[in-house]
């Protein structure tokens, strides 16, 4: 099902989302102070080609721990990435979305072209995982979070 629905997703604005997102890439790379947001759009761009069967997760969520990404840099980095490319992005997935969601078939790739506009608007912190991936580190995420309410109470 994931193999289908990704060939479709190519069609239905996948692919030319993707290129949207590897531009960028070369355009932050070009001025080399972009180079870590380039980094992520590229890795975007991949997962922008074939989503379906990944999502992104915020690496707080993953690893249990905070890291550059997801802490105050983080913030600054998504601020500065949401000015310079992350609102024109999340914009040519949202026009993307609107258009496909005319259609009964094309509703499932709006909302996936939805979810990539929220994750075009702050992508640093965020990695892309399997959907297993993510279910089971939301999982361990929630039983940590427990056990910690557990042990204060």
């Amino acid at each position: 099902m994931r193999t289908l629905g990704n060939f479709l997703w190519l069609i239905f604005g996948g692919f030319f989302m993707g290129l949207c997102w590897w531009l960028a890439a070369l355009l932050a790379c070009i001025t080399i102070v972009g180079l870590p947001w380039a980094r992520a759009c590229f890795n975007i761009g991949l997962f922008t080609f074939l989503p379906f069967g990944r999502e992104a997760i915020s690496r707080r969520v993953l690893n249990q721990q905070d890291d550059l990404g997801t802490g105050g840099l983080g913030l600054i980095g998504n601020v500065i990435w949401f000015l310079f490319a992350g609102f024109w992005l999340a914009l040519g997935h949202v026009l993307t979305a609107v258009a496909l969601a005319i259609t009964i078939i094309g509703i499932p790739f709006a909302l996936q072209h939805l979810k990539l506009a929220g994750l075009a608007l702050a992508p640093i912190g965020q990695s892309i995982v399997t959907t297993e991936v993510a279910q089971l580190a939301r999982l361990d995420n929630a039983n940590a979070t427990l056990n910690n309410l557990r042990g204060r109470s």
